[in-house]
């Protein structure tokens, strides 16, 4: 069975493999992951820091590719979702004329994280404007999602003392349980 101790000393002693988790996981994802890890960071086991360095350049890597993809692929890719056009001109307008305002939230709303760097990729945004923006905006990303976790470590070691770490750890558990049940069923 798992106590405290044993989940510190795992991240601890793994931190490296952890670490390229978090990459790997903002790549494609990861807010449940960089919250969760603000917690660990209050409770000792791993470095702020080091959590905001590893997502910020996970997310902003895999929101570049995901950019190159839509810039290369993406025409050819929507003559095969013919049905999707209408809707992808009206985004691709806006985005053109609110661009700063898209890119800086864009990877706060669900579900549209993962898409929106295909469509700007599409746009007329200039790679270099898009590397920019989006350099910025997944620093800013990091630094809220891994504070946020942080300061959820901060309140519920406040209000439950040493128990509060073992209450991370159940949150963490269910957290994983509802978010591989939310994908399957999706």
């Amino acid at each position: 069975m798992f106590d405290s101790s044993n989940i510190a000393n795992m991240i601890i002693s793994y931190g490296d493999i952890y670490l390229l988790c978090i990459f790997f996981w903002t790549f494609l994802e990861g807010e449940t992951i960089i919250i969760l890890s603000g917690v660990a960071a209050k409770n000792g086991m791993i470095l702020l820091e080091h959590i905001i360095f590893t997502a910020w350049s996970g997310a902003f890597l895999g929101d570049q590719l995901y950019f190159y993809i839509g810039r290369r692929w993406g025409g050819k890719i929507l003559i095969k979702f013919e049905r999707l056009r209408p809707s992808i001109t009206k985004a691709i307008g806006f985005l053109e004329n609110h661009s700063i305002i898209f890119i800086f939230t864009y990877r706060f709303i669900y579900a549209v994280r993962n898409v929106s760097p295909f469509a700007i990729g599409m746009s007329s945004i200039s790679w270099r404007r898009f590397a920019i923006l989006n350099f910025c905006a997944a620093g800013i990303w990091a630094i809220a999602f891994a504070g946020g976790g942080y300061l959820v470590g901060a309140a519920m070691e406040g209000v439950f003392g040493e128990i509060g770490m073992v209450l991370s750890g159940v949150m963490l558990v269910i957290i994983i349980f509802v978010a591989h049940r939310h994908y399957r069923q999706r």
